[in-house]
């Protein structure tokens, strides 16, 4: 069952970020690979996964995902790195409607002028215009493993220019409990750093300056 989370706290993890998230939270395995990069500059999003599999060059997955995700999902999809063009226009469309909050997946997309103009948030690890056939679903809502990081539905994405960060349901309170206090703490680091502080200073690194 899809974990909700309020929209207070989606806004929290987009403000606070991946990189902020993913310090605070201590779960190693939380981060996506790095090679999976928004289509566009700016994108965020946050929201609880929608995990599905698609077999190489195979979409239906995702079809059969769109009438049963909640709405509000990201939908995070395993193609096991094939590269096609899982999505387009079309489908960002359909997700539009259906409510899906964005995607992220281990695979291509195409129509990337149409897609960045309608502002979806989409996440890949690349692009092509290689279209995909419609003959099998490997899996859909259930528990996947995406790039080595585990995702079940409702876990909490958040994913930015900086990557895609999967944290469990169980942990996602947490996290952004301890994702404020440490974004709260850098803030205060800035401030004393406009005031003249350095970051030796700050950072309790100062048995490292060089000897005069």
């Amino acid at each position: 069952m899809t974990t909700l989370y309020a929209a207070e706290q989606l806004a929290q993890a987009c403000t606070l970020g991946t990189s902020t998230l993913f310090e605070a939270s201590g779960l190693t395995t939380s981060a996506a690979d790095a090679a999976i990069r928004p289509i566009w500059a700016g994108a965020s999003v946050a929201g609880p996964a929608y995990p599905l599999e698609c077999a190489p060059g195979d979409n239906l997955s995702i079809h059969i995902a769109m009438e049963q995700a909640p709405r509000g999902s990201i939908l995070v999809i395993s193609t096991s790195g094939f590269v096609a063009g899982y999505w387009g226009e079309v489908l960002t469309v359909a997700a539009e409607a259906a409510g899906i909050a964005g995607l992220v997946i281990d695979g291509g997309v195409r129509d990337i002028a149409a897609l960045t103009a309608r502002r979806f948030a989409v996440f890949s690890r690349g692009i092509s215009m290689r279209g995909t056939i419609k003959a099998s679903a490997p899996s859909v809502g259930q528990p996947i493993s995406f790039t080595g990081t585990p995702v079940a539905a409702g876990d909490l994405v958040v994913a930015d220019d900086d990557g895609v960060l999967v944290i469990p349901a169980a942990h996602a309170e947490r996290c952004l409990a301890q994702g404020q206090l440490r974004a709260d703490k850098e803030a205060r680091m800035m401030q004393a750093l406009q005031g003249g502080q350095s970051t030796l200073e700050l950072m309790g690194l100062t048995r490292w300056r060089m000897q005069q």
